[in-house]
């Protein structure tokens, strides 16, 4: 595909990423990087260097590395469809973090308030999400049927696993979906019966934060996969288990998801006694 400027049908990036295997959520994130690089190139010549001056004016203007790395990544992706590779740039080199900052870090305590502030469905969604580590693009699969067996079987990116559901939150989702009279298929749904976007969650979970006292910027629906994964590891230290029941296909992701707090990471120096 032979052009000098960016012109992209976001919808046929959007078929090309799916044919990819890529998850609903990863999607819709590409397709939102790429309209918003293809506005920044305007009408200018696509080049490489191009490319990496938008990359680096994104954290010239205060963007977090790891956000920048992840819009470089959709750009990539929309290049690979454009047929013009030789424009791809390079993530920003990251040095591996060994603590995370305690303002992005929901606590159990955080999570539990939230709970008793949050309306029915936007409680048992997240109660969902953090008691089984699923991601929120996988809640399609918490049907009746799941929570009448007690397991649902995650298809995604080429990818089949079987998760198992507490038999308590199997109780509420059952009595949830009575009440809803949803009698199969997927749990939650929009009041027309279309299945919930990840926008409309996440506008859900931070409707809460108010009333719940929580700082709005913990709240969204990955951080409570990650209270999963760090509630998970601190009872079965067992983290290959954890990478399979998260469905990371490596283990170098699943640590990302273990890293403490800075408070956590100065205990331990303490404990050290290497201060006479």
């Amino acid at each position: 595909m032979e052009m000098r400027t960016v012109k992209v049908d976001l919808r046929n990036f959007g078929e090309f990423l799916r044919r990819e295997d890529k998850s609903p959520g990863t999607v819709e994130k590409y397709v939102r990087d790429a309209a918003g690089f293809a506005a920044y190139m305007g009408g200018a010549e696509l080049t490489r260097d191009a490319v990496a001056a938008w990359r680096d004016g994104l954290a010239a203007r205060g963007y977090a590395p790891v956000t920048v790395n992840s819009m470089v990544a959709s750009v990539n992706a929309l290049l690979r469809f454009l047929g013009r590779e030789e424009c791809r740039v390079k993530a920003l080199r990251l040095q591996r973090r060994v603590f995370r900052a305690k303002e992005r870090e929901l606590t159990r305590e955080e999570y539990e308030k939230l709970l008793a502030a949050a309306p029915e469905r936007t409680g048992l969604i997240m109660e969902t999400v953090c008691a089984t580590g699923i991601r929120v693009s996988e809640l399609r699969y918490i049907t009746v049927e799941a929570a009448r067996s007690g397991s649902a079987e995650i298809r995604l990116k080429g990818k089949i696993r079987t998760i198992l559901l507490p038999g308590k939150l199997c109780r509420k989702l059952l009595k949830y979906a009575k009440k809803q009279k949803t009698a199969s298929g997927e749990i939650f749904l929009t009041g027309n019966g279309k299945p919930l976007t990840r926008g409309q969650i996440w506008a859900e979970m931070k409707a809460v934060c108010k009333k719940a006292g929580v700082d709005p910027r913990k709240v969204f629906p990955h951080n409570l996969r990650h209270l999963f994964a760090r509630t998970f590891y601190r009872v079965t230290r067992d983290i290959a288990k954890l990478a399979d029941v998260l469905g990371h296909s490596s283990i170098e992701t699943t640590r990302i998801y273990l890293i403490s707090t800075g408070e956590e990471h100065a205990r331990v120096l303490d404990r050290l006694g290497l201060v006479s």
